[in-house]
């Protein structure tokens, strides 16, 4: 089908020896041109005084990884303190902890399931340690679906026990190796590949079927790779590089091919495997996790007004109890909300039901989407458009959310023009996990949309990239299937503009335009990192632009 392949680095324990993996990156893409990420899995810092001065080089941005690197939490006790918190985050330029466990879904579409530390022999569970509650949160919401195949990659710290079960032997003792969670973990992901460390082996399996020969239709084959510890003595492997064509992208008879040296599954092997998952926890479902609706009125000095007093809405599954509805005034009598947003299976820093997501940014919320405040806006009413729900890009959308989202664009539109603006939209799907849609006011008399447009074109030229106007009445959903990373400006004459991301894309690319001498004329605000405002002065702006567009807020009559 002629797609591009990620090209991807695994790594074993790297133990703090942070410079030594680096270098060894650098030197293979000189040989070999640029990988697209780096995955560790087991322990990544170290202990030792060394390997914590190593890691202030990088912390505070003196060193930087040459690599989008992506790390597993601590697998002890002694390396806990380096993580922040549970939730996935970025720890340094460069380097980002997945979190406790998730699934992380590239640009490319390509799927990577993840289990950080150990698995838990006591309760309550050590920081360093997972538990079966952890493992079914995983599985359920992905094998819940009946298109579920399988994941391309599953990170875990530790091997599964009896990985070796059927296939060649490993340099371990077998005897107390691995995990049975873990085991059952992988015999229900079906992993393509998975990686694996703390053993300070290196040991490749050969690759092992997903289903029953002449009982079950054909599957892919999964592999299994343990990596050892960074420069370690022996000089066993500890790097591993292999290209992926992500599966969702793939030609179902290429996907299923089996490779002549394929074994039976090593997880299916006896009798006891089954009484091992049932022990794991795995069969149970989690409930799901509930949507909160917070009010804005109270919290930013609004009065009662027509936002009402203190108001909070729940969504079902909230499980906050029924006298719930009686304390929150308006709420009293309505049915509890239907709708399920669609939740993220790792951290988001958009999902309004995220701890992440900076709610004193909010302008306006209704049933489907949020208006926000820019972080870091190139102009002081420079807004965003988000779906509520975990979506990663336009073409993604549900039919009520596109529909709610066009209402939040027209309304914009009428608040802009009322101030003598025109607005500029632009979305970015490529290196981004939730949709950001970018509303950018220029005024009137700075220019002409035709001057815009050109601007857009002449820049995308300069870059050697193709921007094509796509005819009108053309959905985007036409041209790119969900997954495809893209590029998309809507003008406010209603003309569109789209670029499919190939390989790399100037990430500012959007904002770097419109900042240009032939719009803006703010070269100096095109990062949004050099327009970041203090939480105070952000509280304020923010307070400001929402009193300003509360005439247009369709969603306070809802």
């Amino acid at each position: 089908m002629g797609e591009q392949p990620v090209r991807v680095l695994a790594c074993g324990d790297v133990e703090g020896k942070l410079t030594a993996l680096f270098n060894r990156v650098q030197t293979i893409q000189k040989k070999t041109g640029q990988f697209d990420l780096l995955l560790c899995v087991g322990e990544f810092f170290g202990t030792t005084p060394e390997a914590e001065a190593e890691w202030q080089q990088y912390k505070t941005g003196a060193k930087k990884a040459p690599i989008s690197t992506y790390i597993l939490g601590a697998a002890s006790q002694e390396t806990v303190k380096n993580f922040p918190s549970t939730d996935g985050c970025e720890l340094a330029d460069n380097i980002t902890y997945l979190g406790r466990r998730g699934v992380f879904t590239g640009v490319s579409g390509l799927q990577i399931a993840y289990v950080s530390g150990r698995e838990a022999l006591q309760e309550p569970a050590p920081a360093h340690c997972f538990t079966s509650k952890d493992l079914s949160a995983l599985v359920a919401p992905l094998t819940s679906s009946s298109k579920f195949r399988g994941v391309d990659i599953l990170l875990t710290s530790q091997w599964p026990r009896g990985v070796w079960h059927y296939g060649n032997n490993p340099e371990v003792n077998t005897k107390f190796c691995g995990s049975g969670s873990v085991a059952s973990l992988a015999d229900k992901l079906k992993p393509r590949y998975h990686f694996a460390a703390l053993e300070g082996a290196h040991y490749e399996r050969l690759p092992y079927r997903n289903h029953v020969v002449l009982q079950e239709n054909a599957q892919h084959v999964s592999r299994f790779i343990a990596l050892a510890t960074v420069n370690n003595p022996g000089k066993k492997k500890y790097l591993y590089a292999f290209n992926i064509i992500p599966m969702k992208n793939m030609d179902p008879s290429e996907l299923v091919k089996q490779p002549q040296d394929v074994t039976e599954n090593p997880y299916r092997s006896s009798a006891k495997d089954k009484t091992d998952k049932q022990r794991t926890g795995l069969e149970t479902e989690e409930e799901p996790a509930g949507q909160f609706f917070f009010d804005l009125s109270n919290k930013h000095g609004g009065g009662g007004g027509p936002r009402g007093g203190g108001r909070k809405r729940y969504s079902d599954g909230e499980g906050r109890g029924q006298d719930q509805q009686h304390r929150d005034g308006p709420y009293q009598g309505q049915p509890k909300l239907p709708r399920k947003h669609p939740q993220p299976t790792g951290p988001c820093w958009f999902c309004l039901a995220s701890p992440q997501v900076e709610k004193h940014l909010v302008i306006s919320i209704g049933s489907h989407c949020y208006l926000a405040m820019a972080k870091g806006g190139l102009t002081p009413d420079h807004m965003l458009i988000l779906p509520i729900g975990h979506y990663q890009s336009v073409v993604e959308l549900s039919s009520e959310v596109v529909v709610e989202m066009e209402k939040y664009k027209s309304a914009l539109k009428s608040f802009y023009k009322s101030k003598g603006k025109r607005c500029v939209l632009f979305e970015r799907n490529y290196r981004s996990q939730h949709l950001q849609l970018q509303v950018v006011p220029v005024p009137l008399d700075r220019c002409a949309t035709e001057d815009i447009k050109e601007a857009f074109m002449v820049q995308a030229q300069e870059q050697q990239m193709e921007l094509m106007e796509i005819p009108e009445h053309t959905d985007l959903k036409q041209i790119a299937p969900p997954g495809t990373p893209y590029f998309y400006v809507e003008l406010d004459s209603g003309e569109k503009l789209y670029h499919r991301i190939q390989k790399h894309f100037p990430l500012q690319f959007g904002r770097e335009v419109l900042a240009s001498e032939a719009v803006l004329n703010m070269p100096t605000r095109a990062d949004w990192k050099e327009c970041k405002q203090s939480r105070e002065e952000e509280e304020e702006s923010c307070k400001q632009l929402r009193d300003d567009f509360q005439p247009y807020d369709f969603a306070l009559d809802d």
